[in-house]
């Protein structure tokens, strides 16, 4: 069934209704990217995310850890895959083994217990996400490729040097490279941040969110789904 977004993304006094109680992130997976059609019938370039169900492995206090927060498990490890701790810790929440675990705040006015299952639909009535996954990895690149450079000239008087970057820096003054001079160099995999995703749609039988635009990383690649931090400017 799929669910439009409500008005309001749950951090406005007048926003919407929240749904299920979260955490203040969500893990899912990239699946890929489409097109759909909106009311006007114009054409929304979407990205389809796979939130959750992610599973409540341990929640921390202010009085046993110095900090309140929620750690969330996503995607079953095999038992046999997994080591001695992390079944154990598993088996307190009853639940098996996560692939991934990572540890999220938690509202204030919001409550979860170890073994709890968070799904999708607690992003019900939330207009705006937040999504944080790790860009594609390119490896050891020169400056055309990662910083945009044209290159030396295709004439006949260079030879075997189109695609350098030229000179660094001054020779004897100040006879060194300044900081942050553009260089070659690993290119990728880092975590990048896309901020107020409008949520296009929710498929909460299928664990489906559909935002608009796009989401760093390959698909399937891990993603942490949070609320809009900051009201988009209009």
């Amino acid at each position: 069934m799929f669910l439009s977004a409500a008005e309001g993304w749950g951090l406005t006094a007048d926003g919407g209704e929240r749904g299920e109680p979260m955490p203040t992130g969500l893990l899912g997976l990239k699946l890929g990217v489409t097109q759909v059609f909106d009311e006007a019938g114009a054409v929304v370039p979407v990205t389809v995310l796979k939130a959750g169900p992610c599973t409540v492995l341990q929640v921390k206090t202010p009085e046993q850890d110095a900090y309140a927060a929620v750690q969330l498990g996503f995607v079953d490890r095999p038992r046999r895959r997994a080591t001695q701790p992390e079944r154990g810790h598993a088996r307190k929440a009853n639940t098996e083994p996560k692939r991934y675990v990572r540890e999220f705040g938690l509202l204030a006015d919001e409550s979860l217990e170890a073994g709890q299952e968070v799904t999708v639909a607690a992003l019900a009535g939330v207009q705006y996400v937040d999504v944080a996954g790790v860009t594609k990895g390119h490896g050891f690149t020169g400056v055309v490729r990662r910083h945009g450079y044209s290159g030396l000239g295709a004439s006949h008087g260079v030879e075997r040097k189109h695609r350098s970057g030229g000179s660094i820096g001054m020779s004897a003054t100040p006879s060194r490279v300044h900081k942050g001079r553009p260089m070659p160099g690993h290119m990728g995999a880092v975590i990048r941040t896309v901020r107020n995703l409008e949520v296009v749609r929710i498929d909460e039988e299928n664990h489906l969110l559909v935002v608009k635009g796009s989401v760093p990383g390959p698909r399937g690649g891990l993603v942490t789904i949070c609320r809009g931090r900051y009201q988009r400017k209009r």
